[in-house]
């Protein structure tokens, strides 16, 4: 394996089919970007580990959707671990990157850095948000927290909103390859039953609190292929998941050969964020010249950080809020 072959693979998300098994998946890889997501701050270890699986799990489901603008996932609840957002954006123009960032809120204090990071969150939702952009209304889905895993939750998620059986497959952490410093790898596999043209499921399922699992809506030899390809995929190492040693092409040939696995074009992620000073400017044009004064420093100026890039902004008060907006207007 060179070195150019494993850049080739870094930061991309690669469609694939089982032809045999009527089952589409995704290979993902996030290696520079999932690096420049964690760069943004100082995470503490659990937060960090919430945060590589939240960003995993958006690369997976943002290109599986027929998106025009934007996938958000996040996570709340009532544990130390009280926010995990992430964002997809998809690609303004055919071939150019999509772009993803994330970012965390947690309760430092509260936080257990020996404990299991999905037990950090407590009780709360994950919850799916598809926006594709000015004209659209925004759909949103929401699933408990539950299963073990944020991987779990977003299986759920599938099952409970759209009645589609999802398998995640996943590993992250940091690592180095010779030559070169230690850095965060991420890869993953999503697999998928491909829609049927079935009833929506009644009643509740055989899962945590009556949720719906892929056994509950699998039937006959959509079962037994399900069954069959999900125990192939628990053969994967994650050191194969992640890469970059093992290509994803060689892994889904080496899991998959029997199945009929047929890829197509890949997609290429880097870091990216829509913050801008105009997107500042509008957010605080909702408050009197009053508000915008509780917010001005004792040096005079209004600033603004943004949470997943942690770009500053720093502004003249005179020139915000709704009475500066509509004298500007005219």
């Amino acid at each position: 394996m060179t070195l150019g072959s494993q850049i080739a693979w870094d930061d991309t998300i690669l469609p694939f089919q089982l032809d045999k098994s009527d089952i589409r998946g995704r290979v993902a890889r996030l290696d520079g970007v999932l690096d420049r997501i964690l760069a943004q701050h100082d995470y503490p270890a659990p937060i960090e580990a919430l945060v590589a699986e939240m960003a995993l799990l958006t690369a997976l489901i943002g290109q599986t959707i027929k998106l025009r603008w934007k996938l958000s996932l996040q996570v709340r609840g009532d544990g130390p671990a009280r926010l995990i957002a992430t964002d997809f954006f998809a690609p303004e123009t055919d071939g150019e990157p999509a772009r993803m960032r994330a970012y965390a809120s947690f309760d430092a204090e509260r936080l257990d850095l020996a404990a299991d990071p999905f037990s950090q969150i407590g009780a709360g939702y994950f919850a799916v948000l598809i926006d594709q952009g000015p004209g659209t209304t925004p759909y949103q889905g929401i699933t408990p927290i539950a299963g073990g895993a944020l991987s779990a939750c977003a299986e759920t998620y599938f099952a409970q909103s759209e009645q589609l059986p999802t398998r995640f497959a996943l590993s992250f952490g940091r690592s180095s390859v010779p030559g070169s410093k230690e850095s965060w790898r991420a890869g993953g596999v999503m697999l998928q039953h491909m829609p049927k043209a079935s009833p929506l499921m009644q009643g509740g399922g055989t899962g945590e609190g009556g949720l719906l699992r892929p056994a509950d809506m699998l039937f006959g030899d959509e079962q037994e292929n399900w069954s069959r390809v999900n125990l192939l995929l628990d053969t994967a190492d994650p050191f194969e998941l992640v890469g970059p040693a093992v290509q994803p092409t060689e892994l889904l040939v080496r899991l998959f050969h029997e199945e009929g696995p047929r890829v197509f074009d890949a997609q290429s992620v880097q870091f990216g964020c829509s913050c801008s000073e105009d997107k500042v400017r509008q957010s605080l044009s909702i408050y009197s010249a009053k508000d915008i004064g509780h917010m001005t420093t004792e040096e005079g100026r209004v600033t603004a950080d943004c949470q997943f890039c942690g770009a500053h902004y720093d502004l003249d008060p005179e020139t915000l809020g709704f009475e500066a907006t509509r004298h500007a207007g005219g």
